[in-house]
């Protein structure tokens, strides 16, 4: 497949603007000091969300260009150590948006609507000192003021701190190659889960790709030799991936999603991402689907020195595993032993500081991953019914259903949406799921657990439920994320809620009928994955 840099070559000159973080609502609170964005260079500290993110929000502001720097309040790297990183705001390759880079497609000219529309560049702790150090104007809230550089005062900038941004990026192609071993079900081998890691990356990138795939390799011996030596016979395969060009944004790994979008929600049934999951010793975060968590909160009560000190944090753009779940709708899981101040994407991303960060225990936390991943995998292929519990989606959307009622309600209220919008179909089909969901817990607790093809049909239930909350009113090409829990775009139920806080300031984004559209959408959508997993049409509500 061919992967294709972004960004082409650009001049931007401005005045300069401090703005945090370059979180949205970092950007509301300038606004609420009256400053002025449109037009601004906008300095943004690197950490909490993607530089993706980061210039997105710049861009939707009306600002010229972006600079993001590491502030040593986050990053502990030398003053003159450069970050890598990509702005794209989507993953695989942004000149094949929603469809394959297969060297045998003729493409037509198509560029991903994610790709920034404003330049953006990053700087060194040296560069972010010389031009924060001269900024005039006002000085930042006080929370902003918190970072570490040398001799600065953290000023907003004043409309005299005149900045050029030039970034001359070149684009061109590579050929790039992911590598696959398989390892056969004896019973249903055409069901299977992928564990995969990113193999390449910018610098030495030793926890971004050299542990996740030394573990790869690892695990795929082990379980092989288990199947030779012990007698162990999974049900099911398993798929040992080895990801190109991560650093693009998941570019192998995207491309082929893409390219077996239509066959991949109906066999494969979970992802395990093993990148980045060793950086530290200080916490172990998990990002999941939610018929994922029971699964790993069992696994994690065998590690009881890491149990109590665990958390699920949401999965987002900066983790490989999303295009999976929200792309893809395959259950999807990635975790971590982590330090918050980490250098991934620099060259100090070395075996040395590694050893450091863990305080030299990297192979005990190597060995440790290891064995949660083992036992996730083994759960999941081994079992005669698949270890994805469906009835934990139930409190997700009954959250978001709330919070849309409650702000329906009050708009309605104030007068600023029609009587017309009703609620009852959407609790309709929140309660749809919820009977649905509780059926098959029940269907399970009183099947035959011996009878494989019983076990299949359930199983063959159990596989739809991620694969049916990706919107099928939206197409891939331009909204790539299409799950409407877990995902982003106009699609989701967040942005219903989102839109619901336009409507009541009466902002210029805020559109009757266009909210009525995706408020229509979405409540159809969750109604559709009640029904594919209620099973058979027999078994379905038939009013419409």
């Amino acid at each position: 497949m061919n992967g294709t840099l972004e960004a082409e070559a650009s001049k931007q000159p401005g005045a300069a603007l401090y703005a945090h973080y370059g979180r949205a609502g970092d950007f509301k609170r300038l606004q609420e000091l009256n400053a002025d964005i449109n037009g601004k260079v906008v300095l943004v500290r690197a950490g909490l969300l993607s530089f993706a993110e980061k210039v997105s929000n710049a861009a939707s502001m009306n600002a010229s260009a972006v600079l993001i720097y590491p502030d040593p309040v986050n990053y502990n790297i030398k003053e003159d150590t450069a970050l890598f990183g990509h702005v794209h705001l989507g993953t695989g390759d942004p000149y094949t948006p929603g469809f394959p880079s297969f060297n045998h497609t003729q493409f037509p000219p198509a560029q991903s609507s994610g790709l920034p529309s404003i330049p953006a560049q990053t700087i060194t702790i040296r560069q972010a000192t010389e031009i924060m150090s001269k900024l005039g104007g006002r000085t930042s809230p006080d929370d902003w003021s918190d970072g570490m550089l040398r001799d600065t005062m953290y000023k907003l900038g004043d409309d005299g701190d005149i900045i050029t941004v030039e970034v001359k990026n070149v684009l061109i192609q590579k050929k790039i190659h992911n590598v696959f071993g398989v390892i056969k079900g004896y019973m249903d081998k055409d069901r299977y889960m992928v564990i995969g890691a990113q193999r390449d990356a910018w610098g030495p990138g030793y926890a971004r790709s050299t542990v996740g795939t030394s573990l790869l390799v690892e695990l795929a011996r082990t379980i092989t030799d288990m199947i030779k030596n012990d007698g162990f016979k999974p049900k099911r395969s398993i798929i040992f991936a080895s990801w190109s060009a991560g650093e693009f944004g998941s570019v192998g790994a995207t491309e082929w999603l893409e390219g077996y979008l239509t066959s991949l929600n109906l066999k494969m049934f979970s992802y395990v991402s093993l990148d980045e999951v060793i950086s530290g010793f200080d916490t172990f975060k998990a990002a999941a689907s939610p018929l994922l968590y029971e699964l790993l909160e069992n696994t994690m009560k065998q590690f009881i020195y890491i149990y109590f000190f665990h958390r699920m944090e949401p999965m987002g753009l900066s983790h490989s595993a999303y295009p999976f779940l929200t792309f893809s709708g395959i259950p999807s899981l990635s975790f971590r032993f982590t330090s918050v101040t980490y250098p991934f994407g620099t060259i100090e991303d070395t075996d040395q500081n590694l050893e450091r960060y863990t305080s030299y225990n990297t192979l005990k936390l190597a060995k440790t991953a290891g064995e949660v991943v083992g036992l996730v995998t083994l759960r999941l292929v081994h079992d005669h019914l698949l270890k994805l519990n469906v009835a934990k989606y139930t409190s997700v959307i009954r959250n978001y259903v709330s919070q849309i009622r409650s702000k329906v309600e009050s708009r309605q209220t104030t007068g600023r949406l029609p009587s017309t919008v009703t609620m009852q179909w959407l609790l309709s089909a929140q309660g749809s799921y919820d009977r649905a969901a509780s059926a098959l817990v029940s269907a399970i607790r009183n099947s035959d657990l011996d009878d494989m093809e019983q076990c299949r049909i359930i199983n063959n239930r159990i596989m739809r439920v991620e694969g049916s909350f990706l919107s099928p009113y939206v197409s891939p090409r331009e909204s790539l994320f299409r799950h409407i829990l877990l995902g982003s775009g106009s699609h989701t139920l967040a942005a219903l809620v989102h839109h619901l806080e336009a409507i009541k300031g009466g902002l210029e984004s805020a559109d009757i009928d266009q909210f009525k559209n995706q408020f229509a959408l979405a409540t159809w959508t969750i109604q559709g994955c009640a029904n594919a997993l209620a099973g058979e049409v027999w078994d379905m509500d038939n009013e419409i």
